[in-house]
């Protein structure tokens, strides 16, 4: 499975990555925001061109505003400005005062001073990103009539929790099965009210519509974007593994695949792969346990009617 995911990540990297030395440099958004800390805290900074900088790094449109702050922290001494850094685990945050003169704060508690935290906007980002992914995707024809879906009256997770320096966990899924013409097909889904790790709620949201799929089967893997998503990059990963997949005339479990699409160095950094559940099913209900063990949903069948 490492091999195919290497194999898979070499390939998406020769095809939309420029070769030569100052497409190698390309900053990543880590990097983009601590340079943009350090203008702000200087009064240097020129907010419309990081905007298309995080924009590309991102693979979302370039028209969108992603940057968001907060002032966090104190109210004694000096303001300081960093970036929000990737890490969860992140041991110390570099901030930057009004000289440009860097700052090591430690991350296990908020600061005494005033610190303004530059950052994604990851709902918006995660929004934008569920709509690369569809483009991605083959279109198909949709039944218009009603339909069974799947819905989800509950759902608990762990292990997203985002420490003080992070906003909430944006969650997706990526469901997936067989589409009418046979062919792969991966829905992505915006959970955007699972914020905290270890809660149960009680969403009522329909994750699988059946009406779009050839089989009573379909997959899910739930991922964690906070902040550092490529959703050009993953919605070409994704279609270059899955669409290669032949119909053999019976259902097969996909989380696999989908997993072997997205490069190793995701599940250390962005997106963060949360759960997966195999195999739901058009009638299937009760509680559903994730197959790591770090989560559960509570399903039944619902009927969308026709208008």
């Amino acid at each position: 499975m490492r091999t195919l995911r290497a194999t898979l990540a070499a390939l998406l990297v020769a095809a939309v990555v420029p070769t030569g030395t100052a497409a190698a440099a390309s900053p990543n958004v880590d990097q983009i925001l601590d340079r943009l800390a350090h203008d702000i805290a200087t009064n240097t900074a020129d907010r419309a061109k990081v905007e298309r900088q995080i924009a590309r790094a991102k693979g979302l449109p370039e028209n969108e505003k992603l940057i968001t702050t907060k002032l966090v922290g104190g109210t004694k001494g000096e303001r300081l400005v960093a970036a929000a850094p990737d890490d969860d685990k992140a041991q110390s945050i570099t901030a930057y005062d009004r000289n440009g003169r860097k700052h090591a704060l430690p991350t296990n508690k908020e600061p005494d001073q005033p610190l303004l935290l530059v950052d994604i906007d990851v709902e918006k980002a995660v929004n934008l990103g569920m709509d690369v992914i569809r483009k991605a995707m083959p279109a198909q024809q949709k039944i218009q009539a009603g339909y069974w879906a799947t819905q989800v009256t509950k759902v608990r997770v762990s292990d997203v929790q985002e420490p003080w320096f992070k906003g909430d966990a944006e969650i997706f899924s990526l469901v997936s099965g067989f589409g009418l013409d046979g062919k792969v097909r991966v829905d992505p889904v915006t959970m955007p009210y699972l914020d905290e790790e270890n809660t149960t709620y009680s969403p009522n949201q329909l994750i699988v519509h059946w009406n779009n799929y050839k089989y009573d089967l379909a997959d899910v893997v739930m991922m964690e974007d906070d902040g550092d998503t490529n959703y050009k990059a993953l919605a070409q990963a994704l279609a270059a593994a899955l669409l290669t997949i032949v119909d053999g005339g019976a259902y097969i479990p996909l989380v696999s695949a989908v997993l072997d699409a997205i490069p190793d160095s995701w599940y250390t950094d962005d997106p963060d792969y949360v759960e997966s559940w195999y195999t739901l099913s058009e009638q299937g209900g009760g509680v559903v346990n994730g197959a790591s063990g770090r989560g559960w949903m509570e399903t039944r069948p619902y009927w969308v009617r026709e208008l």
